[in-house]
C-alpha cells in the first residue's frame, strides 16, 4: 500500500507552461504525490526550492537566465535543501547526462517517457533510490570505463564525461558483501534482483545499500554508482 499520510512534495521546473500543466495533471491525480510549486527559469527554481523545500524537483535543462544543470548544482550545494532532482529533457544527449550527474542530479528522464515513468521516477527519488534507466546506466558506466582513453579527434560533446576523480580512501572499508551489492547496483539491478542474485532478503539488501551510501557519502544509488566508479570500487 502507498503511504499517503505524507505526500511527496514536487516542484516542477520547465520554461514551457503547457508541459508543467501536463506534469501537474499526472502527478496531482496520485494520492501520495502533491505538486507544491512551479518555476520557469533556473533562478526561479532555486528560489522556489529554498522557499518550498520540496522532496523532488523535476528539472528542465534549457531555460532562460540559468540552465537546469547550473540550477541543480546550486540547489544540491545548499545544505538546507534536501530535494532529489530528476533532469527531464527532450535531448537524449550524453553530455547533458554526465553534466547532470556531476551537478548532483539523482535521475534522468526524457520528456517523451510515459506518465508511468514520470510517476516511477518521482517515487524512486523520494525513496532515496535515484532513477536511471538500465540503458542509461550502461552508457554512464561505459563512459567511465573509457574516461582515461585519449580524446584526440573526439567531438567535445562526446568527450564530456565527468573526469575521473583521485582515489578516495574510505573512513571505513566496504565489507565483501557490500562490495558485491555495490557491483550489482552498478549493473542497474533492483533490490529484488540483488536479493535473488545473492540469495538474501530484500530487507537485508536495503540495509547493505544504506551502509554503502553512508560509507561513500552518497545521497542515493545513482550517486553511489558514480562515486564507486570514480574511486575504482566498481
Amino acid at each position: 500500500m502507498t503511504d499517503t499520510s505524507t505526500p511527496i512534495r514536487v516542484l516542477l521546473v520547465d520554461d514551457h507552461a503547457m508541459l508543467r500543466a501536463g506534469f501537474r495533471t499526472i502527478l496531482d491525480t496520485q494520492p501520495d504525490i502533491t505538486v507544491v510549486g512551479e518555476a520557469a527559469t533556473g533562478a526561479e527554481a532555486i528560489a522556489q526550492a529554498t522557499a518550498l523545500r520540496p522532496d523532488v524537483i523535476t528539472m528542465d535543462v534549457q531555460m532562460p537566465d540559468m540552465d537546469g544543470i547550473e540550477a541543480t548544482r546550486r540547489i544540491v550545494a545548499d545544505p538546507e535543501i534536501s530535494a532529489a532532482i530528476a533532469i527531464i529533457t527532450t535531448f537524449d544527449r550524453d553530455d547533458y547526462l554526465y553534466q547532470a550527474l556531476d551537478a548532483g542530479a539523482s535521475g534522468f528522464l526524457l520528456k517523451n517517457a510515459g506518465p508511468e515513468d514520470l510517476l516511477a521516477a518521482v517515487r524512486a527519488l523520494a525513496a532515496g533510490d535515484g532513477m536511471l534507466a538500465p540503458e542509461v546506466t550502461r552508457r554512464v558506466l561505459a563512459r567511465f570505463a573509457t574516461a582515461s582513453a585519449p580524446t584526440s579527434g573526439v567531438e567535445p560533446a562526446q568527450a564530456s564525461a565527468p573526469a575521473a576523480a583521485p582515489t578516495v580512501e574510505l573512513a571505513e572499508p566496504l565489507t565483501e558483501r557490500e562490495a558485491e551489492v555495490l557491483a550489482l547496483l552498478a549493473d542497474a539491478r533492483s533490490n529484488a534482483e540483488i536479493a535473488s542474485a545473492l540469495f538474501i532478503g530484500e530487507a537485508t539488501v536495503k540495509t547493505h545499500v544504506s551502509r554503502i551510501l553512508q560509507k561513500l557519502g552518497a545521497r542515493d544509488r545513482v550517486q553511489a554508482v558514480v562515486l564507486a566508479h570514480r574511486m575504482g570500487l566498481a
